[in-house]
């Protein structure tokens, strides 16, 4: 492991990588603000509406497995590079079936897309590989930071794009297809080593099982998990809600702006907030922040309450994800990623699967109006919070039972 530490070329790495995020990465806040309305648009049931945000979930929990033994046999850049390929063959996918006004067509394309999505999980264990133990929270914190610029350009080129051509949102996903063409030339520049395979002498890593009843890691599956999964149940929903209850498209896209802003803003000081604090109390801190999201969100649909709402569920998301992915990555040793990293978010992303089919039910068939949707939506979050907070308190009281 210690070959791998190189913190100058971590540094090297953070920088590419926070571009990525920029220029890629615009196209998933783009994509969660228009999925839910177009697929409102081609579903022939509003109950259906956030299906298409569902099958980019799905397709990137699917990918999750292969796309990590990928990377860990042919190397980060490969993987990556993959991942933009299908990018943007989910864009041009996307303006085929919104051109023919083909539902099943546009679900395809967010089934490409998910493969992306996979890839774009990575970057932040990518951050990771050659980080020393004092620079990984922080190498972790600042790609994850890269969103912020993501976060202003994704839904801005929303309002730009959305009705340039005659069919639309049709010129959104041509959109996204020019970013992943552009966006995959930074990968050229990568250079993260392949992590040795273990000598049939030495150690071969853990199985999947051990890996996963480590206690460490147990929970910080559990807390991503339940981070990303409520933060995309709320976020899927609420373009429909703002919409539902009497706003426009464009209010819905500045709500999501400053959601995804609030989901990287804070990047810039997590790593450190983790490394003076311990990752215990911020992943704790994020649950609380997610916790007063729903509260929020339940007082009432002005569109301050959502944009406050979102604000929340953004910084709660962000402490509770990085915090669990700063936890993973300092759990398992270099030859045990492909295992690992591929296991962890086919968990977090089949719980995000759920998340976000389950979002359109509530938010479309829970209720005859689309408050009683958003409540039902925002009250489905308690029981999946008390879990991830019970996994810490359950972490940080184990080893004074262990002493006791």
């Amino acid at each position: 492991m210690t070959q791998l530490i190189d913190d100058t070329r971590a540094k090297k790495t953070v920088f590419i990588l926070v571009l990525a995020q920029a220029i890629i990465g615009a196209q998933m806040p783009m994509i969660f603000t228009i999925g839910g309305l177009a697929g409102q648009s081609l579903a022939s049931n509003a109950c259906y509406a956030t299906l298409p945000i569902s099958l980019i979930v799905l397709g990137s929990m699917l990918a999750a497995n292969p796309m990590s033994s990928v990377m860990q046999r042919y190397g980060r850049r490969v993987g990556f590079l993959i991942g933009a390929l299908f990018g943007a063959l989910g864009g041009v996918v996307g303006a085929i079936g919104l051109y023919y006004a083909s539902f099943p067509v546009f679900l395809l394309a967010s089934l490409l897309t998910g493969v992306y999505m996979s890839a774009h999980g990575f970057y932040r264990f990518a951050a990771a590989d050659t980080a020393s133990e004092a620079f990984r929270p922080k190498a972790i914190s600042y790609v994850m930071a890269g969103g912020l610029a993501a976060a202003i350009i994704g839904p801005q080129l929303v309002k730009v794009t959305s009705d340039v051509m005659v069919v639309p949102f049709m010129g959104t996903y041509g959109a996204i297809l020019a970013m992943n063409v552009i966006g995959a030339v930074l990968f050229l520049f990568l250079d993260i080593p392949k992590p040795e395979a273990p000598k049939a002498n030495m150690p071969q890593g853990r199985s999947r099982l051990e890996l996963i009843k480590t206690p460490r890691i147990a929970v910080a599956v559990i807390v991503g998990t339940v981070s990303y999964a409520l933060m995309n149940l709320m976020m899927t929903s609420t373009p429909l809600a703002v919409v539902g209850c009497g706003f426009t498209q464009g209010n819905a896209a500045d709500v999501v702006t400053g959601h995804v802003l609030a989901m990287f803003a804070p990047s810039f000081f997590t790593g450190h907030l983790i490394a003076r604090f311990g990752v215990e109390r911020i992943m704790g801190l994020g649950v609380l922040i997610l916790a007063a999201a729903g509260a929020v969100a339940l007082q009432g649909v002005d569109l301050a309450n959502f944009f406050v709402a979102l604000v929340l569920l953004g910084i709660g998301w962000n402490f509770g994800f990085i915090g669990a992915t700063a936890m993973l990555a300092g759990a398992h040793e270099p030859h045990e990623r492909g295992h690992m990293q591929g296991m962890n978010d086919f968990i977090v992303f089949g719980g995000v699967t759920v998340a976000s089919l389950a979002s359109g039910g509530l938010m479309n068939c829970s209720g005859g109006t689309a408050v009683e949707g958003w409540n039902a939506v925002n009250i489905a979050m308690a029981p999946f919070l008390v879990l991830a907070g019970g996994a810490l308190i359950w972490l940080t009281l184990r080893p004074k039972a262990n002493a006791a």
